[in-house]
């Protein structure tokens, strides 16, 4: 087995895992309550995709620390 790769994506609100190649996915299959099976062509699941990852409050929360960040280095 490769390395384990994740990847979040604050815009989509998104959390990707993966545990082989990205470049292998052949199919996607929504499995309920946020979470998206990444399969190769043999149908072995390769990764997932977790929807809605952070709570609204939890990304109000990156965005105030980002602005504060930003304005303390001006």
């Amino acid at each position: 087995m490769e390395k384990v790769r994740i990847y979040f994506d604050r815009e989509g609100n998104t959390l990707n895992v993966w545990f082989d190649d990205p470049k292998k996915e052949h199919v996607c299959e929504e499995s309920g309550d946020d979470v998206i099976l990444v399969k190769d062509r043999r149908g072995r699941v390769i990764g997932f995709e977790l929807l809605n990852f952070l709570s609204p409050k939890q990304l109000q929360k990156g965005r105030e620390f980002r602005s504060r960040s930003s304005s303390s280095s001006e």
